[in-house]
């Protein structure tokens, strides 16, 4: 099963730029995530801050008691083998064939035997589609292979938290269904902790248990998937609803006077569609175990949430009952 992300006060600058400040979030054990934002704002930082490949000011990470921050390096480089990241371009050697950049992990950090490398290659080979591909060059495969590829590299050392740096890139919109339901599916099996940064509405309102947004240099909200898709804050909503009116502009803000006059002319920003159901397993897999401990941890916090989130629950959750 996979394992808690605790995140508290993290601020991240490059010299007098800050890119995110006081970022505070928990990833729960075995559920999967989205991180939305405009680009710019910082969403592939946070995910290397997260496994101590980039070092905030202020804040800490924990993971299974280590901070990722601010613990010596031996504890971060050892903690590091619990998460398996999946790059944005797939990250691949283009000179080796799929079956050796997915064992390169393997034979660079584990004394297994070739035998034992390539069982557990053949097995993620399988889990993402490309059983028979073995010989194929990154060159000679399609942008959606690549991504598969570099999928099953995360997965061969058996991570307990998987990262997704915005896996749909690229991608048309039929591979990117595939690559949700892909995300979905080794969930079911494998119970592991997901964080996917995406800019992709598609996925991030049909895949994850939980959703946040980062905007302006802060997390504008973290929560479940019904918190953000019944949002009234602007941004959330000008996002979501992927409007040219609102806060956000071709540079990651408009300026106050722009937004003045979009409000002054009745620029709104449009009603966001009915929340679209959560993707199930493939037929033949087993249930999310996150599906249970999630109802669970969202009922205790229901009475905290807005009414439109909570409204939401209910309803998917006790059809028919009203509060």
């Amino acid at each position: 099963m996979g394992i808690e992300v605790v995140v508290e006060g993290l601020t991240k600058s490059f010299g007098m730029q800050t890119i995110w400040k006081d970022v505070t979030l928990t990833l729960p054990e075995g559920e999967i995530s989205v991180l939305l934002g405009p680009s710019g704002t910082g969403k592939t930082v946070f995910l290397k801050s997260l496994i101590g490949l980039i070092k905030p000011e202020k804040g800490r990470v924990l993971v299974n008691g280590v901070d990722m921050v601010n613990a010596p390096d031996r504890k971060v480089y050892k903690t590091r083998r619990l998460f398996g990241l999946m790059f944005q371009d797939g990250a691949l050697f283009g000179s080796m064939n799929l079956y050796d950049n997915i064992a390169f992990p393997l034979r660079e950090h584990t004394g297994k035997s070739e035998e034992e490398i390539r069982r557990i290659v053949l097995d993620r080979m399988d889990r993402v589609g490309l059983a028979g591909d073995e010989k194929k060059l990154p060159g000679e495969i399609s942008g959606g292979m690549r991504k598969r590829a570099g999928l099953a590299r995360a997965l061969v050392m058996d991570p307990e938290i998987i990262l997704c740096d915005e896996p749909d890139s690229g991608l048309d919109p039929v591979r990117t269904a595939y690559l949700s339901q892909l995300l979905i599916d080794l969930n079911a099996q494998l119970d592991t902790t997901m964080l996917i940064v995406t800019h992709n509405i598609e996925i991030a309102s049909t895949v994850p248990d939980n959703m946040g947004m980062l905007f302006r240099r802060d997390l504008v909200a973290f929560g479940p998937r019904e918190l953000l898709l019944t949002s009234e804050d602007e941004v959330v909503r000008q996002f979501l609803a992927g409007d040219p009116h609102g806060p956000i502009g071709m540079s990651e803000e408009k300026d106050a006077a722009t937004l003045e006059r979009e409000r002054a002319h009745g620029a709104a920003v449009r009603t966001l569609p009915v929340i679209p159901e959560q993707l199930a397993p493939s037929p033949g897999l087993p249930p999310r175990q996150a599906v249970w401990r999630r109802m669970d941890r969202v009922m205790r916090m229901l009475p905290d949430l807005p009414p439109a989130a909570r409204d939401a629950i209910v309803s998917r959750h006790f059809p028919g009952v009203k509060e």
